[in-house]
């Protein structure tokens, strides 16, 4: 453990930073995941409105800096191909 005031205090904010950070990155996979399998059925309404909730969170990931932009954009891309091959089979 540090001894220095403002060392403690980094600690603090380091491991709460850590949880909320953990805690959004989950949210955002799971919102992935469930966008994915959605995706994977033949529901074409729910997967819009699921890949709109995962478009959301991923985009929020970014500007909270907990993933890249172009990984975002790439997760994006690769749900929006999918939802639009099984928008155009149905």
């Amino acid at each position: 453990m540090p001894n220095i005031k403002s060392a403690i205090k980094r600690v603090k904010t380091n491991e709460k930073r850590r949880a909320l950070n953990a805690s959004q990155k989950s949210a955002l996979r799971s919102a992935v995941k469930s966008a994915d399998q959605a995706i994977a059925g033949t529901d074409v309404d729910a997967a819009k409105a699921a890949l709109l909730v995962a478009t959301k969170k991923l985009d929020k990931a970014v500007t909270k800096g907990l993933i890249h932009k172009n990984a975002a954009a790439r997760k994006k891309s690769r749900l929006a191909k999918r939802l639009n091959s099984l928008s155009a089979q149905a």
